[in-house]
């Protein structure tokens, strides 16, 4: 097994590193501070974590905004340990674990406040982890997880993607982007991305038949219609896009507001084009677990494969989370632990 340079834990026993956050605002309110590491019970596994994943969703839940975020990760401050996504090994079982075993290696999403930006993680046995591809190194099982469960849930649970089917990706360059790209051509689609000129040929190698650089050309105002127009960054709203889907069209978008929880009600009640938001959080554990084990075969297939764009270290998650604020990574921004 091949894993990423990172730093050594100086920490006993009992302690771990951890991201905390004193209250929501810049990167700055990040610090990685010594918590009490965590004991698995008898329906639990312990994981020490070695790469995890900074992406816009975890500088949302940093800066608390949209402020909706504050009623499911705290009001005054974010709750718990930030962090989702993980690849590592097992530590320690409890004592009715059948599934894993020490040494296995594992990748998965963690329960909200119990986060993966840390060094050790605990979950239930029957959580959201899985063997990960015996191909890849932790840094890119992480990077799987990051884009693809999201990609999975929007594309297999919402879009009601079908072979033939036309869909358009405004974002194609980025975790979930390149994540959509290639699991949309896996699933015999006809995929468009939308990205800018850097990336052009990265997302026509994922298996985008179309790729517009949004430099040079506004997908909105060509004649084109999609069956799905996937937003995977949140930067043009059903009502820029509905003129670009065809009839029975749905749009999806990753980012949540007022306006998308309106327009999803009101495209139910009228017409026949639809709005669309979704999270993977709001997946079930059964679905995000079925989910991990269709992106691991995927990958020892060589149908998918993961993009990575920069690598820090835990002690420099608030670099991380800097540089994901600027809005141009490619692929998925890594951290070690």
């Amino acid at each position: 097994m091949t894993t990423s340079a990172g730093e050594q834990s100086a920490q006993t026993d009992t302690q771990m590193r951890a991201v905390v956050a004193t209250k929501y605002g810049s990167p700055d309110v990040l610090r990685v501070e010594s918590v009490a590491k965590p004991t698995p019970d008898d329906d639990e596994v312990l994981v020490r974590i070695r790469a995890t994943i900074v992406g816009p969703p975890d500088s949302a839940a940093r800066e608390g905004s949209p402020f909706l975020i504050r009623f499911f990760n705290g009001l005054r401050r974010p709750n718990g340990v930030p962090g989702d996504v993980f690849a590592g090994e097992i530590e320690a079982v409890g004592r009715n674990v059948a599934r894993f075993a020490p040494g296995d290696d594992v990748f998965g999403t963690a329960a909200p406040g119990s986060g993966a930006h840390a060094e050790y993680l605990c979950l239930p046995e029957d959580g959201a982890i899985a063997i990960m591809p015996s191909n890849l190194t932790y840094d890119e099982a992480a990077a799987v997880c990051d884009g693809g469960l999201t990609a999975m849930e929007f594309l297999t649970a919402h879009a009601d993607l079908r072979a033939g089917d036309s869909i358009l990706i405004n974002g194609a360059s980025g975790a979930v982007g390149t994540a959509a790209v290639q699991l949309a051509s896996a699933f015999d689609a006809r995929v468009t991305g939308v990205c800018s000129t850097a990336n052009v040929e990265l997302v026509r190698s994922l298996g985008a038949g179309t790729v517009i650089d949004y430099t040079e050309t506004d997908f909105t105002t060509t004649d084109a219609r999609y069956d799905v127009i996937f937003d995977a960054v949140g930067k043009r709203s059903y009502d820029a896009c509905r003129e670009s889907l065809a009839t029975g069209g749905r749009y999806l978008t990753t980012v949540l507001s007022v306006r998308i929880l309106l327009q999803m009600v009101r495209t139910r009640l009228f017409g026949t084009k639809r709005a669309i938001f979704a999270a993977t959080g709001l997946a079930s554990t059964d679905t995000k677990r079925a989910h991990l084990v269709v992106l691991r075969d995927l990958v020892e297939s060589g149908a998918f494969r993961p993009v990575l764009d920069r690598e820090y270290a835990l002690a420099d998650i608030a670099e991380a989370h800097r540089y994901v604020d600027t809005g141009h990574k490619t692929g998925s921004v890594v951290v070690t632990t």
